[in-house]
């Protein structure tokens, strides 16, 4: 198993953060969660991380796993673009969007923001996110594969 998918694995980079590893840092989840890969997304986070998505709490790797695998059947094509807008020794906020469409056929666009907290190996430990759907036309993508 490569240092990659190893669960106990340091995720570089790690805390404290500068501008350019908080940027690689962004671009590494933003680059995983466009795989929709729940077990690849998980090990990004602690064995006891805890999550607030919008009206939902989650605690530890497994629900997370549950939650993205739930996430992904229902949000079909989904692609993600996250910016980063501020960082401080270990904690990260990034506006994020992404585009998706149900099983009816509706695209959505979905606008967020989250704040990342990390542990010392650079896995996140906390993460809250806030995220408004708003329904768009397939002519009006902005975020194409």
């Amino acid at each position: 198993m490569t240092d990659a998918v190893r669960p106990d694995a340091v995720r570089p980079p790690v805390p404290p953060f500068t501008e350019e590893t908080a940027r690689a840092k962004v671009q590494a989840a933003e680059d995983a969660w466009n795989t929709r890969d729940p077990e690849r997304v998980a090990l990004a986070y602690t064995e006891d991380s805890v999550w607030r998505n919008r009206d939902r709490f989650l605690t530890g790797r497994a629900e997370i796993r549950a939650f993205l695998a739930e996430k992904w059947d229902k949000e079909l094509d989904y692609r993600l673009r996250k910016e980063l807008w501020a960082y401080t020794g270990n904690r990260i906020s990034v506006r994020f969007e992404y585009e998706w469409h149900d099983a009816g056929g509706q695209w959505w666009r979905s606008h967020g923001n989250e704040q990342w907290e990390f542990a010392d190996d650079g896995l996140m430990r906390r993460r809250e996110a806030s995220i408004n759907d708003v329904p768009i036309r397939e002519d009006e993508r902005r975020i194409l594969p």
